[in-house]
């Protein structure tokens, strides 16, 4: 019985770690996209500029 609760546990731990996983790389996503728009405005900011 012992053995099932620890199968168990390591199956939430490994869940819990990939949805961790995935949701860093969301943000990760997200905040790249961010500084891509931004960095776009400024550069086309700067060469209209000059």
């Amino acid at each position: 019985m012992s053995a099932l609760i620890i199968i168990l546990l390591l199956l939430a731990l490994l869940v819990g770690g990939i949805g961790l996983f995935v949701e860093g790389l969301i943000w990760l996503l997200i905040i790249s996209l961010v500084l891509f728009v931004v960095s776009g405005f400024v550069g086309f900011g700067r060469r209209g500029r000059v």
